[in-house]
């Protein structure tokens, strides 16, 4: 990655009537010139600005802008201060195809089911995983997991006794990440998202992009739009993940499903010999469930009447569930000896409580849950590092304030969202590298990206609300930093740019480690720069600059990951930033 040009572009390109800005990395303290050329000819030039030392990046810069640049095409290079740019595009279409390509990434996470490369590509089919054929222990009837198994070394009970003797079907839903586990809240925030796209589409006359036969799915030609296809495909799972009536906890959620140990990389999900298990339950999984199925009921009805009222059903029922048992929070699980998946814990859930109402009342209009969103005084509703599963005030935010409802507040919900879009955009003005993601610790958070992505939603939001092109133009700013333009020249979404990721931290997308096997599919993000270098490979890097604290090996699992919500952030932008729906 140090043999990045320093002149760092967005290595896709930018879209024709849209700004146009690249970073050069250089020590003079005076203006340079700069020239952009597409083959043989000088197609614009002009001199760059001098930004000075950029901590994050542990970097002297110059900005350089080309904004009034109207040519298309591709093949364009710009120079300045003696460096040269890796080529890049300009052009309106160049993200139709990551619209496609990161939601097919799902596909590919499917548990349970036989992943056909005629769809996903050749070299990535492989047979279904977790089907209770041997050595899978399988998902077909997972036992709760053993109150032995929830007590620490030195005692410590996580669970409070908890265990069940009963058993639940937990085939399908989507694997997490690189690993084999399953998880209620991570899966929540990502169908959210992928139904959310779906529904942004719908209300700007563009959902014909995303229709039948639009994704590669097995689903295609069945009439229901392949994005809300692949959503079922998680949602079902999530259905089943309830506690059966007659146990503790009735109508709650389990947490998780996972294996009980770690198993190491690489390894097939057909070939994981380890036990499975149900993790206890808890009020986050279960609003999770009410917050997605609520939101589901409302976009499957035009097509599927029957799953939508059970959707909504579910909905209701869970939220009730939550509401009976308000803080029953998953542990840090981290802590066990014989931990196999991550924890998942979160110790505020009264977000999640307040994107439950927000969803039920989107969906049904009943005053009880609009009391609730009045009730619930979450604070902060936006912060600088971003929202992510566990913290999801801000997209509850976005869906109150862009999904048509009677609500007499909206217009007050709508107008937080705009201040807090232009909160990002003076954050982002201070970046040299153009992006609205500036922690007020200074240090990059695991998922660094996918975080970066859900500010992005926020800009669009707010684009979508007032109409100003401003904040669509902060959008493309902020994507730039994602496929190049950041401190380490690289392209964190793999099949996108000259220097694009390719080693994410996956079990069955291994190739460094097996050449076989494939590497994550064209469209998976990955994590991004991470301050506290929290595994073996990336604690080299500890105390660097926080846009340095990345490395692209599958080892460094804190920097390097992919993971279904954060490839859901990074659908949702690009279908905000295909042809026609921005």
């Amino acid at each position: 990655m140090t043999d990045a040009p320093r002149v760092r572009v967005n290595q896709v390109g930018y879209l024709t009537d849209g700004p146009k800005t690249a970073t050069l990395v250089t020590d003079a303290t005076a203006p340079v010139r700069w020239r952009l050329h597409q083959g043989g000819t000088v197609v614009a030039e002009g001199e760059s600005q001098p930004r000075g030392h950029d901590p994050s990046a542990g970097l002297d810069v110059h900005v350089v802008s080309f904004d009034e640049v109207r040519a298309t095409g591709h093949g364009f290079v710009l120079e300045a201060d003696g460096a040269m740019s890796d080529p890049f595009a300009l052009a309106q279409d160049l993200y139709d195809d990551l619209r496609v390509d990161s939601l097919v990434v799902f596909y590919g996470q499917r548990s349970g089911i036989a992943i056909d490369e005629a769809l996903l590509g050749p070299g990535y089919g492989r047979a279904a995983g977790h089907v209770d054929v041997v050595p899978n222990r399988g998902d077909g009837a997972v036992r709760c997991l053993p109150a032995v198994h929830a007590t620490t070394a030195d005692g410590v009970d996580l669970y409070d006794g908890w265990t069940g003797g009963y058993t639940l079907d937990a085939t399908g839903g989507w694997y997490d990440a690189g690993d084999q586990g399953k998880y209620v809240v991570n899966g929540g925030i990502a169908v959210a998202q992928l139904l959310g796209l779906y529904e942004r589409a719908l209300r700007t006359g563009t959902a014909g992009a995303l229709g039948d036969g639009s994704l590669r799915v097995p689903e295609r030609g069945n009439g229901v739009p392949d994005v809300l296809d692949e959503v079922r495909w998680e949602l079902e799972w999530m259905l089943r993940m309830r506690v059966p009536a007659g146990e503790p906890f009735a109508g709650l959620v389990h947490h998780k499903v996972s294996d009980e140990r770690w198993v190491p990389l690489p390894m097939l999900p057909t070939d994981d010999p380890q036990p499975r298990y149900l993790h206890r339950p808890s009020t986050a999984a279960t609003l999770n469930l009410a917050a997605v199925a609520a939101q589901g009921a409302r976009l499957f009805a035009p097509h599927d009447e029957a799953f939508a009222a059970l959707l909504r059903t579910a909905a209701r029922d869970a939220y009730d569930a939550a509401q009976e048992h308000p803080v029953l929070l998953a542990p840090d699980t981290n802590v066990l000896a014989n931990a196999g998946s991550g924890p998942y814990d979160d110790a505020d859930i009264e977000d999640d409580r307040l994107w439950a109402a927000t969803e039920l009342y989107l969906t049904t209009g009943d005053d009880r849950y609009a009391d609730d969103l009045r009730a619930n005084r979450y604070a902060p509703l936006f912060r600088p590092e971003g929202f992510d599963w566990n913290h999801v005030a801000a997209w509850s935010r976005l869906q109150l304030a862009t999904v048509a409802s009677a609500l007499p507040e909206r217009d007050t919900v709508r107008a937080s969202v705009v201040e807090a879009a232009d909160a990002l955009r003076a954050q982002q003005a201070t970046q040299p590298f153009g992006h609205p993601y500036v922690p007020t610790s200074g240090r990059y958070d695991w998922g660094s990206n996918g975080l970066l992505l859900n500010n992005l939603a926020v800009l669009a939001a707010a684009h979508e609300i007032t109409g100003d092109q401003a904040y669509r133009d902060a959008v493309l700013s902020g994507v730039d930093y994602l496929f190049g333009r950041n401190a380490l020249g690289v392209s964190y979404v793999t099949g996108y740019g000259t220097r694009d990721v390719r080693n994410q931290h996956s079990r069955w997308y291994a190739h460094q480690l097996d050449p076989t096997l494939p590497h994550p599919p064209r469209g998976t993000v990955s994590g991004g720069p991470n301050s506290d270098c929290p595994d073996p490979v990336s604690a080299a890097l500890a105390g660097s600059p926080a846009q340095c604290c990345f490395v692209d090996d599958i080892g460094a699992y804190g920097v390097n990951e992919m993971t279904i919500n954060w490839n859901s952030a990074l659908a949702w932008v690009a279908s905000y930033l295909s042809t026609g729906n921005s």
